[in-house]
């Protein structure tokens, strides 16, 4: 936890998402918090939602990320399933988690629906990152996303999450999708660090899915930035590869044993 508080300390934090040692060992010089997010479940295995995701996919990956990971605090989902219907099966689940990833923590999405799960890993000396406002695994179909905040029963919701969370322990918060009147507030009124993804400036750290930021997914949220395009970029290595195959130039003398 020591190192999770210091690093803490920093503003803004900069975070994004890993699922495989060499993004982790590229991300760790650049970001404050590593996600092995659930969102693995669209960017690496196709599917519309996060809700297919495993315990067993959560911990392969997180396994892969923790080799590359020396410096960031690295954070790991608690996939939909695995925490929300006792607080038994949180600690069962988190504990499993914690030990073979080695993890620095684990998120877990929900409010006050969940303050007993977070009460009880935070007992055992499992550090939890809450996750309010849209919670992509209440999420049945990709189409559903939306933006929260709009309707005063939904910011008073969020607020309600966030004050849950708060006192039952959790050391962040990721913020997603909401407008950025109730950001405000709720970075107004938070005690704990409060991360954004589509969540406006306010907030004391961003995050985004590396995938979304590196241009690999075709189509993005309104509030991902690309900051590069590397599906046109493995489109033009794999056509220059396949033209020197057919060409014989590859392999070239530089690529041959003598």
């Amino acid at each position: 936890m020591k190192k999770i508080q210091l690093i803490l300390k920093k503003r803004p934090l900069v975070c994004l998402t890993a699922n495989n040692i060499y993004t982790a060992e590229i991300l760790d010089n650049f970001c404050d918090i590593i996600l092995v997010g659930d969102s693995l479940g669209m960017v690496v295995y196709g599917e519309n939602t996060t809700n297919k995701v495993t315990l067993d996919m959560m911990i392969s990956h997180g396994k892969a990320v923790r080799k590359g990971i020396k410096k960031s605090i690295m954070v790991v989902d608690m996939p939909k399933g695995t925490y929300e219907k006792s607080s038994l099966l949180a600690l069962k689940n988190g504990k499993k988690i914690k030990k073979l990833t080695r993890c620095d923590a684990l998120k877990l999405e929900g409010g006050s629906n969940i303050i007993k799960s977070i009460k009880i890993l935070k007992k055992n000396n499992i550090p939890v990152m809450s996750h309010i406002g849209l919670q992509p695994q209440k999420i049945s179909n990709k189409k559903k996303f939306r933006i929260l905040g709009r309707k005063n029963a939904e910011a008073k919701q969020v607020i309600k999450d966030l004050v849950s969370v708060e006192k039952a322990g959790s050391f962040a918060v990721v913020l997603e999708s909401v407008t950025q009147n109730l950001s405000k507030k709720i970075n107004k009124i938070s005690k704990i660090p409060v991360i954004g993804i589509g969540a406006s400036k306010n907030c004391d750290g961003q995050i985004l899915v590396t995938e979304d930021l590196l241009g690999l997914v075709k189509k993005s949220p309104k509030f991902v930035k690309r900051y590069e395009n590397l599906r046109y970029k493995i489109q033009t290595a794999a056509k220059k590869y396949r033209s020197e195959v057919i060409k014989g130039v590859f392999p070239g003398k530089s690529n041959i044993y003598n």
